[in-house]
């Protein structure tokens, strides 16, 4: 059987997450325990589903932290467009729009056009940039990106548990 390409991970994995992510945070939604744990272990099971190996020569581990960094920063933006609140019955809720949902469909677009792009239009560009830089192939790039979603879902969920703690009640039955 042949091996999933980068692009093809890149989708379902991107694919995946998005949906559960918008599907639990847009409108107006109860924080649950069970909410947040969803979108964790969803990209949980698409990185062990898809990392094949942890590449750690050259400089495979600095671009795999960097795809962490990158879902922290994305995480921690997606975030800013999620409302928190603390109903009158002391229930937290969340209010998502089109701006959480646009940073979402953006990050999620770039991660498989770029997997598309390395295959299709750039890949001798991709090629010499690994050779110049260390970076051993495929598995590192499709690792960055995967540790980029689970990374941005974690920082997205420390987020709201901070923010959680600073709301105080408010009447949201208006």
């Amino acid at each position: 059987m042949k091996e999933a390409s980068p692009f093809w991970i890149a989708l379902i994995a991107s694919v995946s997450v998005l949906a559960i992510v918008l599907a639990t945070d847009l409108g107006h939604r109860a924080l649950t325990r069970w909410r947040l744990a969803r979108s964790l272990l969803a990209v949980v099971i698409v990185c062990g589903i898809f990392v094949r190996s942890l590449p750690t020569g050259g400089n495979d581990v600095p671009l795999q932290l960097a795809g962490i960094g990158a879902g922290v920063l994305a995480g921690v933006v997606a975030a800013k467009f999620l409302v928190v609140e603390r109903a009158s019955d002391g229930r937290v809720m969340t209010r998502g729009g089109f701006g959480y949902a646009a940073v979402w469909v953006v990050l999620s677009a770039a991660r498989v056009v770029f997997a598309y792009g390395a295959e299709h239009w750039f890949a001798e560009d991709i090629v010499m940039f690994s050779i110049e830089h260390g970076i051993s192939g495929q598995d590192t790039y499709a690792n960055a990106f995967l540790f980029m979603a689970l990374a941005m879902v974690l920082a997205r969920s420390g987020v709201l548990l901070v923010r959680t703690r600073r709301t105080t009640p408010v009447d949201v039955s208006a």
